[in-house]
């Protein structure tokens, strides 16, 4: 069985398609081991692709997601500043295009959802602390998030390697 798998791993992708596929499916592992969803790493690997603004339709077509969960998709990459959505002059279509630097926009989303994290649990322990036997308790996971919340600040501000 060992060798099985070596061989599959050692085999070259045969055709475009399976490229592709390798490159979304891996942009969808690294999406959803920061907490997002698989069909926002597919949708920044489709654009990152295309090299151009892609319409809901090809987003669809290159993710294989509904209509639906693409659009859902881009509204949170663009709220995280990864995604822009645009119109083209003379189309009514709506497109989607990378904006800015994608490590950046990664960056900005990772840290956006761990402070929010934290946020919510600094404040579900400060709620607990009515509660006497929990005291110490609290007191060192108040202490530890606090400890993460430092070093999530100072995450935030490590630069970005240049392109």
């Amino acid at each position: 069985m060992a060798k099985d798998k070596e061989k599959t791993l050692k085999t070259p992708y045969n055709n475009e398609d399976e490229i592709f596929e390798k490159i979304h499916s891996t942009f969808a592992s690294v999406a959803a081991s920061l907490g997002y969803n698989e069909v926002h790493g597919r949708i920044l690997s489709a654009l990152l692709i295309a090299e151009q603004p892609m319409s809901l339709n090809d987003l669809c077509k290159s993710t294989g997601y509904s209509p639906a969960s693409v659009s859902l998709s881009l509204d949170l990459l663009e709220l995280v500043g990864i995604v822009k959505k645009v119109k083209l002059r003379g189309d009514r279509k709506l497109y989607a295009k990378l904006e800015g630097d994608l490590l950046h926009g990664l960056r900005n989303a990772l840290i956006f959802k761990l402070q929010k994290e934290i946020a919510s649990t600094l404040l579900d322990l400060k709620s607990y602390e009515k509660n006497g036997k929990a005291k110490n308790a609290i007191i060192k996971m108040e202490r530890e998030v606090k400890r993460l919340e430092e070093y999530v600040n100072r995450l935030s501000k490590v630069e970005i390697p240049k392109k």
